[in-house]
């Protein structure tokens, strides 16, 4: 396990350290999630559509999703149609 700090500013807001957005994958503009369990928060990438599932089970060969892609994919499709932001 990697651990990297930020500091919260007095709006709220805080910087993705360089090493997480290079892990991640993010750039200006990408949506990050934070689920909060147990007192403790994860941040994921949230660059998968429900879309984006559309043919990867006709070919065994292209369905490179694992079970947690999945079912953030799923989660993220009910948020957003329940929020309105379709």
């Amino acid at each position: 396990m990697t651990v990297f700090y930020g500091t919260l500013t007095s709006k709220g807001q805080t910087t993705v350290p360089s090493e997480v957005r290079d892990i991640l994958n993010l750039k200006p503009g990408d949506k990050i999630r934070y689920v909060v369990r147990n007192g403790e928060v994860a941040m994921k990438a949230k660059n998968r559509r429900l879309s984006d599932l559309s043919g990867r089970f006709a070919d065994p060969a292209r369905s490179v999703l694992s079970d947690d892609d999945l079912r953030d994919a799923i989660v993220d499709a009910a948020t957003e149609h329940l929020a309105g932001e379709r």
